[in-house]
C-alpha cells in the first residue's frame, strides 16, 4: 500500500473522490504516467509511460550505448538486451506487475538473463535512475496540462470574440465599477492563462534535463555517455552538476510544477466566484444554461436552480491548491535528496487535479448564458458611468480631474438620495450641482456640457466604444488583441507538438537500435 505523508494524506483522499481516479481519465493508449504496478488494458495497447516503462528504456539505452562503446562485449550485450526485452514484454501483458523501483525491477532482469545482466548497473544507482523517470513523467504530465490549458484558453478566446460587443458591468471591491465589453473581460482571463502557459514552457526547460549517469551524487569511474543517454530518452539537456541531479533539482521540480497548478487553480476560482455573485441576484445577467448537469433543482425550494457545475469547479480548484501545497511542505526542512516530495503518483495526481479544473472551467465557459439586455439594464440602473463625467470635463474643457470628480460624486449622491437613475437625471440639477462644486474657484461658473453631451457621457455603450487606451475594449483594440491571442494559441500548439515529437522520435530511435542489438542474440 502507498504510504502518503500526513501533510497531504487528506488532500490525496479528497482528490481521489472528486476526480474518480486521475489515472482512469487517461486514454489506454496514451504514453503518459500511470501508477506503479498497473498494467496496460490490453496486450495490444501501447504501454503507459510509467516508472516501469522508463526503467525499461534506461536499461535498453544502457545496453545499446555500453555495447557500442566497448564497455560490454557485443555478444554479451546482445544477450543482455534480449533479457531486458523479455522483462519489458512480460510487464506489458494484461494483469502483469510493473515494478516501479530499481531494486524490484532488477530481480526480473536477473531471472530473465542471469547475474550477468547486473553488468548494466555499472555506474548507475537508483538515485539517478529514479530521478530520471520522475523527470520524464513530470515532463509528460506538463505536456498533458499544456494540452488542456490550450483547450480551455481556446474556448475563452472564442467566447471573447463572440462577446466583443456585449456590454456588461465590471466590479472592483465587490461593487459595480465601470461598463466593459464582456469579451474584453474574457481576454483578461485568457491573458492570465497565457502566463500559465509561459510558466509551463519555462518549467519544461528545467525539467527536460537528464539526471542519468550521475549515479548517487558525484558520478562514477565508468566513462558513461550521459549525452547519448539523454538523447535516447528524449531529453534536450543534462542536469549538469551531479550532486544537483538527484539531490536538489529533483526536489525543485514538483515544487515548481505545484506553483503552476496553484496559479491555474486560483485563476479558475477567481472567474467562478465572479460568476457566482450573479446567482445572488434576483435577475442575474449571466447564468449557466439549465440541464445537462450544469444546474440542479433544490430538494426543498422549487424556485432554486443551484449552479452545481460552478460549485464543483470551485471545489476542484480548492483541491488542486491543496495538492499543490504538498510538495512545498514535504520539501520544507529536510536534507537534500530525501524522497518526501518526489512521489510520482502524488505529483501526477497534483497535475491531474489542475487538468480537472481546466476541463470543468471549459465546460462552464461553454454553458454560460449572457443577457446583454439585462446587463445594460443593470448598468443604466447604477452610476458605473459617472467617472466619464470627470474625464470629459477634464479632456474637453480642461477642468482639473479632482474638481470634475467632486462634481460627479455629488451628482451620484443626489441621484441615490432621490432614487434617480442615470438616464433620468435632471439636467437642471446637474447644472446646479456643478455651480456649487466650482463656487469661488477660477473655473467656468456654468456647466460647459450641453444636455445632449451630458446624457451621452453617461451612455455605457458609448463609453466602451470611445475608449482610447491601448489594450482597452474599443473595437479596434479588441480585434488586435483577439488576433494576437489566437496567434499565441497557435504558437503554443506548435510548441506542444514539437516537444512530443522530439520525445517520440528519440524513443523510436532507441527502439530501432535496441531491437538490432537484441536480434543478435536471437540469431545465435
Amino acid at each position: 500500500m502507498r504510504h502518503y505523508s500526513p501533510g497531504i494524506l487528506s488532500a490525496v483522499l479528497c482528490f481521489s473522490v472528486v476526480s474518480a481516479g486521475a489515472w482512469a481519465q487517461q486514454p489506454a493508449t496514451a504514453k503518459s504516467a500511470a501508477p506503479a504496478g498497473a498494467a496496460p488494458a490490453t496486450a495490444a495497447a501501447e504501454p503507459v509511460r510509467d516508472p516501469f516503462f522508463w526503467l525499461g528504456e534506461m536499461n535498453k539505452a544502457t545496453a545499446v550505448i555500453n555495447t557500442e562503446q566497448g564497455l560490454l562485449d557485443q555478444a554479451l550485450g546482445a544477450r543482455l538486451a534480449a533479457g531486458v526485452a523479455k522483462v519489458i514484454d512480460e510487464g506489458n501483458q494484461p494483469g502483469a506487475k510493473r515494478p516501479s523501483t530499481v531494486i524490484t525491477f532488477e530481480p526480473l532482469l536477473i531471472k530473465a538473463a542471469g547475474q550477468d545482466i547486473t553488468l548494466l548497473h555499472a555506474g548507475r544507482s537508483s538515485q539517478d535512475m529514479h530521478a530520471t523517470y520522475r523527470s520524464a513523467i513530470l515532463r509528460d504530465n506538463l505536456l498533458a496540462l499544456a494540452d488542456q490549458l490550450q483547450a480551455t484558453s481556446t474556448t475563452l478566446v472564442k467566447q471573447a470574440a463572440k462577446h466583443a460587443d456585449t456590454i456588461v458591468p465590471n466590479y472592483t471591491n465587490g461593487v459595480a465599477a465601470q461598463p466593459n465589453s464582456y469579451g474584453h473581460y474574457l481576454l483578461g482571463h485568457a491573458a492570465a492563462l497565457d502566463r500559465d502557459a509561459q510558466r509551463i514552457r519555462e518549467a519544461y526547460v528545467r525539467i527536460d534535463r537528464s539526471p542519468m549517469g550521475t549515479t548517487v551524487l558525484n558520478g562514477t569511474s565508468w566513462p558513461l555517455d550521459r549525452k547519448r543517454m539523454a538523447q535516447y530518452l528524449g531529453f534536450t539537456a543534462l542536469v549538469d552538476n551531479a550532486y544537483d541531479a538527484s539531490q536538489i533539482s529533483s526536489m525543485d521540480q514538483p515544487v515548481e510544477v505545484g506553483a503552476i497548478v496553484t496559479s491555474i487553480a486560483l485563476h479558475a476560482g477567481n472567474f467562478i466566484e465572479d460568476v457566482m455573485t450573479q446567482y445572488a441576484q434576483p435577475r442575474p445577467w449571466i447564468l449557466l444554461q439549465e440541464g445537462g448537469g450544469n444546474t440542479y433543482v433544490s430538494s426543498a425550494m422549487p424556485q432554486k436552480r443551484n449552479p452545481g457545475l460552478l460549485n464543483s469547479t470551485r471545489s476542484d480548484a480548492s483541491t488542486a491548491v491543496t495538492l499543490a501545497m504538498g510538495p512545498v511542505w514535504q520539501t520544507h526542512n529536510i536534507t537534500p535528496g530525501m524522497s518526501d516530495p518526489k512521489d510520482t503518483e502524488q505529483n501526477t495526481a497534483m497535475v491531474d487535479s489542475a487538468i480537472t479544473v481546466l476541463k470543468r472551467w471549459d465546460r462552464v465557459l461553454k454553458a454560460l448564458v449572457v443577457s446583454p439586455e439585462r446587463a445594460l439594464e443593470e448598468l443604466n440602473s447604477d452610476w458605473t458611468a459617472s467617472q466619464e463625467l470627470a474625464d470629459v470635463l477634464m479632456r474637453q474643457y480642461k477642468l482639473p480631474f479632482r474638481v470634475g470628480h467632486h462634481f460627479a460624486s455629488e451628482v451620484v449622491s443626489y441621484a441615490k438620495a432621490n432614487n434617480i437613475k442615470p438616464l433620468d437625471f435632471p439636467y437642471d440639477q446637474a447644472r446646479r450641482i456643478y455651480a456649487e462644486a466650482v463656487k469661488g474657484a477660477d473655473y467656468p461658473a456654468e456647466l460647459p456640457m450641453s444636455e445632449a453631451e451630458f446624457r451621452s457621457t453617461l451612455d455605457p455603450v458609448a463609453i466602451v466604444k470611445n475608449r482610447q487606451t491601448s489594450g482597452g475594449p474599443q473595437p479596434a483594440e479588441m480585434q488586435r488583441m483577439l488576433k494576437e491571442a489566437q496567434a499565441r494559441l497557435t504558437e503554443q500548439t506548435t510548441w506542444i507538438k514539437a516537444r512530443r515529437d522530439h520525445i517520440n522520435a528519440s524513443l523510436a530511435e532507441l527502439d530501432q537500435q535496441f531491437d538490432q542489438l537484441a536480434a543478435g542474440a536471437a540469431a545465435k
